[in-house]
């Protein structure tokens, strides 16, 4: 079920506003939700769109959902991506499996954007929110510490004074041309039709397909094929497929709109794919049953500010690029991300006053290397650039995102990596260190190669605990075998977290409560964190 049309937006304040609830806007609401803010989203769409845009969800956001705990639900809807397969001009298979170390706990999943919405919905609802459908943000005005939106619903305009105000709204957002944001790039000159159709054909499943033809060295003809689950009992295999557009159904862009998106216009009928597979499939086959169909456009485009003031964008209103490798939705879910747990602190009146500000630092280069890449990779295929098959599978994977030149990571910022096999005596079941990361602040990871090292860590634990209250959750993590692994101390029994966070004999790390390396230290000190934290927690 989706959230119901209500006209009225249930408060006329409150901590933050949230405009759109796509992915995108929908994570960020959980995030904030569950850490004690006060939210509303605002959607002008009446009910979720049936569209499966958005299709591939990273290792890396995958992460971010187990965090989040939701991770169960999204696998539950998806199929497992185990590569894909290129056909060139009609030739054998060049066949691309997209395998990641064994220390990476997630593979990339197929969901349709439909199914990853209703599960941040679910999650939204069942800790107390609900989207308000059917209403649409016209504009804003900002003074002092608030931000006045208008809306307009079935019901008439209405008022939200917030404390801060996201623009999760897209291509075209409202809220990024209402901070005068320039929304710099260009667009694809191709027109490219979707459709969600089964096939018949007996292809490896899990594998995207990907054809195309040259003429003259120019790709004139293209098929894409993105696995589905299957939603029907026929038995055939489903697949978003991507063509481009014939004739019959070019439509001309818009003067003076940014060309992204669905247009306006005829939609393909299933005798357009059905003329693309003749032509392109890799065996015989039909498409049938098809849920929806449409003509789009490709921009690629990068806000020039992702903030200003107490306004910030997210997602697609912040940067938008082809969809080649499945960026663009993760791109976004990470924006949120990184906001949330920032925003929370901010409305707390526990942040720096400079924390808001590495919002855009942080993530405003992550969008332009996103935009650079898939636009690369869109006109010479995946992994165009990179030297190293597995280093370019990570990057799409969003596993080596980082932030090096933040001002409030003291080292690489990179994320932090899990490790297997830790043990407590309370447990029969090895644990993970991601499992320790699955609380919405902090944590410190302590490490002590022997008894007294631990017996020290504890210490500096409890003047964490005193100090920082539920900011900051600290656990000590031992090498040491014969040491009692109870309450906050963790045996590193297969050796796995020494060799992935490698330090002095009681060394330690900071993790940032979006699964982010803040602080690395050979010998860490109670000095060493709360100099750290002082740039985060003022």
């Amino acid at each position: 079920m989706t959230s119901a049309v209500d006209p009225k937006v249930p408060h006329s304040s409150t901590d933050v506003l949230i405009v759109g609830a796509g992915p995108v806007g929908l994570t960020l609401a959980v995030q904030l939700l569950r850490r004690g803010i006060d939210v509303v989203v605002v959607d002008r769409r009446r009910e979720r769109a049936p569209y499966a845009k958005a299709i591939g969800v990273s290792p890396r956001t995958l992460e971010v959902f187990d965090a989040m705990g939701i991770v169960r639900a999204a696998v539950d809807a998806s199929i497992t991506m185990r590569g894909q397969m290129v056909h060139v001009d009609g030739g054998p298979p060049q066949t691309l499996d997209l395998a990641l170390p064994d220390a990476v706990p997630y593979r990339a999943i197929a969901m349709p954007q439909y199914e990853t919405e209703r599960i941040l919905d679910e999650a939204f609802t069942a800790l107390g929110g609900r989207v308000t459908r059917g209403v649409e943000f016209t504009g804003f005005t900002e003074r002092d510490d608030t931000v006045t939106s208008t809306l307009h619903g079935t019901g008439g305009g209405s008022t939200v004074s917030s404390r801060y105000l996201v623009g999760c709204d897209g291509a075209h957002s409202l809220v990024r041309k209402g901070i005068g944001s320039p929304f710099e790039g260009d667009a694809f000159p191709e027109e490219y039709m979707l459709a969600d159709v089964e096939v018949d054909w007996n292809q490896p499943a899990g594998y995207g397909i990907r054809a195309m033809h040259h003429t003259d060295g120019v790709v004139d003809d293209l098929l894409v094929a993105i696995p589905l689950p299957p939603d029907s009992g026929s038995g055939n295999p489903r697949y978003r497929i991507s063509m481009l557009v014939p004739d019959d159904l070019a439509t001309a862009p818009k003067e003076g709109e940014v060309a992204h998106g669905p247009e306006s216009g005829h939609a393909p009928e299933l005798h357009h794919i059905q003329a693309v597979l003749d032509r392109l499939a890799p065996e015989p086959t039909t498409a049938s049953n098809m849920r929806w169909s449409s003509v789009f456009r490709i921009s690629h485009r990068l806000a020039q500010r992702y903030s200003s003031g107490r306004v910030f964008l997210a997602g697609d209103a912040a940067h938008i690029h082809p969809p080649t490798g499945a960026q663009g939705m993760n791109t976004g879910i990470q924006d949120s991300t990184n906001l949330a747990w920032k925003l929370a602190l901010a409305v707390a009146g526990r942040a720096d006053p400079d924390l808001l500000d590495t919002y855009h630092l942080e993530r405003h280069p992550v969008g332009e290397e996103v935009v650079g890449r898939t636009v690369r990779n869109a006109r010479h295929g995946i992994g165009a650039g990179e030297s190293d098959l597995t280093v370019a599978l990570l990057r799409e994977a969003q596993l080596l995102v980082a932030y090096p030149d933040s001002p409030i990571c003291d080292g690489d910022g990179e994320r932090a990596p899990d490790a297997r096999g830790l043990v407590q005596d309370c447990s029969s079941v090895p644990l993970r260190v991601h499992d320790l990361l699955r609380h919405p602040n902090h944590t410190a990871l302590l490490y002590a190669a022997d008894t007294d090292g631990v017996t020290a860590q504890r210490a500096l634990a409890a003047d964490l605990r005193e100090r920082y209250g539920h900011l900051v959750r600290a656990y000590v993590i031992t090498s040491d075998a014969g040491v009692d692994a109870s309450g906050i101390v963790v045996r590193d029994g297969a050796g796995e977290f020494a060799a992935a966070y490698p330090s002095g004999p009681r060394g330690g790390h900071v993790i940032r409560p979006d699964g982010y390396v803040g602080l690395h230290a050979d010998a860490v000190s109670l000095d060493a964190i709360t100099t750290h934290l002082a740039r985060i927690l003022g």
